[in-house]
């Protein structure tokens, strides 16, 4: 009831009693005040709910457009590498137009380079919502997916040779020019000591690496040797054999590491204990987990793109450039798909979180190894594709040789400069030896017909 109404009340009440039909005409006047109200008051309700629920979508619409915005320019424009993104149309440009295959395989070879990077970064994002056991494993993981989908494109063309040289030069890198770059940089940054790190994972790398060797070194032996039982087809049937075992020891050194090693990737102090409260720092993740996925997925398309150009072009670049395959398949390729393993590594070596670059490092050479190289056997296996474990004497020698060196710079669980210098020259005499060396397997399959 309005004040007005009330003043009439009080009037009448004042001027004396009030008939019967001033008191139904005064009861009319209130039920009639009190619908009004309610009426305006439910108009300018359903006035206000109109006009909130039109700006909803255009305020939604809006954040929407800011978080795309944001999450490009976090992604795309926040490191100078991306310069060189533009050089995967233009490879395409110019496999179009021309001919050229040196220009596309280089064009191709630095537009993955960022890509390979961005692909780690977006891992790391990730890792932030999975914690510090998974994340290493998504490092590795997708550190790796580079040199998988060269792979599995160079195998569906039937460069069986090629696979094979680009999956042992992928461990070659990791294991001598990441971590050894990991071990140099942190070594300078933390020069007045020498940083650590947890000597039980090494250990059961390592034991996975010489496993791996194994597995290369029994069907090359049985070539060499000419002990085939049923020539040509026992050293296929054990590649497969084996590379099911291998497949099965990595699945089972996957379930080791989540459920009994939660704490594997926590970085220990010098005392050798764990120290959880140094592996906790003010970093936090600029990009959400869905924008993570959604940039994986991106990446991991382009380069799957590119990757078919590169395969394509790998022959006439050797050919152009009178380089070897080899070389080009063992240390370039190599170093291209591993830009997102030495940032990463090397940016944990210099925050002294060596256990997370021995992961990075160690881990990707161990997963390409035992998971890599065995899944392509089977891939090949399915694609009627004899690709096989024996990766020639020559490459197998130098992988033999190269995990029982790095066993040795890991077996005290301490890193300094010199250990990581060491590991880098290394790689040098590596890559100077395939640079030299003329592969006949695959000069032989370069003349085979593609089908």
């Amino acid at each position: 009831m309005d004040y007005k109404l009330q003043v009439g009340v009080q009037s009448h009440l004042e001027m004396g009693p009030l008939d019967d039909k001033s008191m139904h005409d005064l009861d009319d006047k209130c039920i009639y005040s009190l619908e009004m109200d309610a009426q305006k008051t439910q108009s300018t309700d359903s006035n206000e709910h109109v006009s909130l629920s039109g700006s909803l979508p255009v305020g939604g619409n809006k954040r929407i457009r800011n978080g795309v915005y944001k999450s490009i320019k976090t992604v795309v424009f926040s490191n100078k590498l991306n310069l060189l993104m533009p050089f995967g149309p233009l490879a395409i440009l110019v496999h179009k137009m021309t001919a050229h295959n040196g220009w596309v395989f280089f064009l191709s070879l630095l537009g993955i380079t960022p890509l390979a990077e961005r692909l780690g970064y977006a891992t790391e994002q990730l890792a932030f919502f999975t914690g510090p056991t998974v994340g290493g494993l998504l490092n590795a993981t997708f550190g790796n997916a580079t040199e998988l989908i060269i792979s599995i494109y160079a195998l569906k063309s039937g460069m069986i040779r090629v696979v094979q040289l680009s999956l042992l030069g992928s461990i070659l890198s990791n294991m001598l020019l990441v971590l050894g770059c990991a071990f140099f940089c942190g070594g300078l940054v933390y020069h007045r000591k020498e940083q650590v790190f947890s000597k039980a994972t090494a250990v059961v790398n390592s034991g996975l690496l010489l496993m791996a060797v194994m597995g290369l070194l029994f069907p090359a032996v049985l070539h060499y040797t000419h002990t085939e039982r049923h020539a040509g087809k026992s050293e296929l049937t054990l590649s497969r054999f084996s590379s099911c075992v291998m497949l099965l020891a990595y699945a089972a050194y996957l379930v080791f590491q989540l459920k009994s090693q939660n704490d594997q990737y926590v970085p220990i102090d010098e005392e050798g204990s764990q120290n959880e409260e140094n592996s906790d720092d003010d970093e936090a993740p600029e990009i959400s987990k869905l924008e993570s996925l959604i940039w994986l997925a991106i990446m991991t398309a382009w380069i799957s793109i590119l990757s078919d150009y590169l395969v394509d072009t790998i022959e006439g670049a050797s050919d152009t450039w009178d380089v070897p395959i080899a070389f080009i398949s063992v240390i370039l390729l190599p170093i291209i798909g591993n830009a997102a393993e030495h940032a990463s590594a090397i940016m944990f070596a210099m925050k002294d979180k060596l256990d997370i670059s021995l992961g990075v490092a160690i881990g990707s050479s161990t997963q390409i190894s035992m998971f890599g190289i065995p899944f392509c056997v089977v891939i090949g296996w399915m694609m009627g594709r004899e690709m096989d474990l024996n990766f020639q004497l020559f490459e197998t020698a130098t992988l033999f040789i190269t995990v029982i060196v790095v066993a040795f710079f890991l077996q005290e669980g301490t890193s300094n400069y010199f250990k990581g210098l060491m590991l880098i020259l290394c790689y040098l005499i590596v890559a100077a030896s395939f640079f030299v060396h003329e592969d006949p397997s695959s000069t032989s399959e370069s003349k085979q017909p593609k089908t």
